[in-house]
């Protein structure tokens, strides 16, 4: 690095692996390596947080009942989601695997901490959503790792975040921000999967307006 930027190989090589991080949903039952997961984890101590807040508490979901409780919460929740489509559309979603919740030996609930007194309320008094937009991004940069490692991970979005604190005996104050699966990927691809079933297709320029 010199002069405060990295090398052309190296931004080369941030390109590809921002283009190959993936949303894996299918996985090998290989265990992960807890010294690689452990030093993908530290992206949330690098993580940038809105007034230093660092608001983001992690939960590993490790028991059979603890993810038990969480695939039945998916399955009741993609079941709802299912209603909302009709015709050809819903035949798609009915075909697409939206989640490798039975697979990935790792599972992960981040939660935001709403009421984290850390920071003093800097940057959140006025937009206290930042806070949880943190804990998004800390999970992006931990995507990133992990897909550096090779490890895959999947953000599951289809499920009930109430019902799922309330399962996993969440602190009040406590919000779900992300369920992450995180496994060895069956296959590598650069291809988004909703892609390539043909759910939708990835824009080819960033809209960009100017006042």
């Amino acid at each position: 690095m010199q002069d405060g930027a990295f090398s052309e190989t190296f931004r080369a090589q941030l390109a590809d692996l921002v283009r190959w991080r993936r949303d894996v949903r299918r996985f090998r039952s290989d265990p992960v390596d807890e010294d690689a997961l452990e030093r993908c984890l530290t992206a949330f101590r690098l993580a940038p947080s809105v007034g230093l807040s660092e608001p983001w508490r992690l939960v590993r979901v490790e028991s059979p009942a603890a993810r038990d409780a969480a695939l039945r919460n998916f399955k009741a929740a993609n079941t709802a989601a299912l209603q909302g489509y009709e015709g050809e559309r819903a035949t798609l979603y009915a075909g697409l695997k939206l989640t490798g919740m039975r697979e990935a030996p790792v599972q992960l609930a981040v939660f935001c901490d709403e009421s984290t007194v850390k920071g003093s309320g800097l940057g959140a008094q006025t937009m206290p959503e930042m806070r949880r937009y943190s804990v998004a991004g800390a999970v992006m940069q931990l995507w990133l790792m992990l897909r550096a490692e090779g490890l895959g991970m999947g953000w599951v979005s289809i499920l009930d975040a109430d019902q799922l604190s309330a399962d996993l005996g969440i602190d009040a104050g406590w919000r779900l921000v992300a369920y992450l699966c995180i496994g060895w990927p069956e296959t590598s691809d650069d291809e988004p999967e909703l892609e390539r079933a043909g759910w939708e297709q990835r824009s080819l320029a960033v809209p960009i307006e100017r006042r």
